[in-house]
């Protein structure tokens, strides 16, 4: 489960940030193809902030979905899979968006 080192990894980004400062809501943006599983997440996130001026903050997850792009066709789509598939039958398909994963937004006490 590689959420739990990610939340980690933002809770620590938040306390580098603002030291001791209470925390009432992290709000994170998920790519639909980052392999991060947002339930996840939300689980590791509690955890994670025991003990910590996070502790009781709210974690509020923003889904970004995939995009790609055919090679093929220049048709630019939504995907939720990695091996997409353009609606002309090609498979040469750049990914554009939806691996995502950024803190968008800290709100403190």
């Amino acid at each position: 489960m590689h959420e739990l080192a990610i939340t980690e990894s933002i809770v620590a980004a938040v306390r580098e940030k603002l030291g001791g400062t209470p925390v009432r809501l992290v709000r994170v943006e998920v790519g639909r193809l980052s392999g991060v599983v947002p339930d996840a997440l939300r689980f590791c996130f509690e955890l994670a902030t025991a003990g910590t001026p996070l502790e009781g903050a709210e974690l509020d997850i923003i889904g970004q979905p995939g995009r790609g792009r055919c090679r093929d066709c220049a048709a630019e789509f939504d995907t939720d899979d990695w091996l997409a598939l353009c609606d002309c039958g090609s498979a040469d398909v750049e990914v554009l968006g939806g691996r995502e994963l950024r803190i968008r937004e800290v709100e403190v006490v």
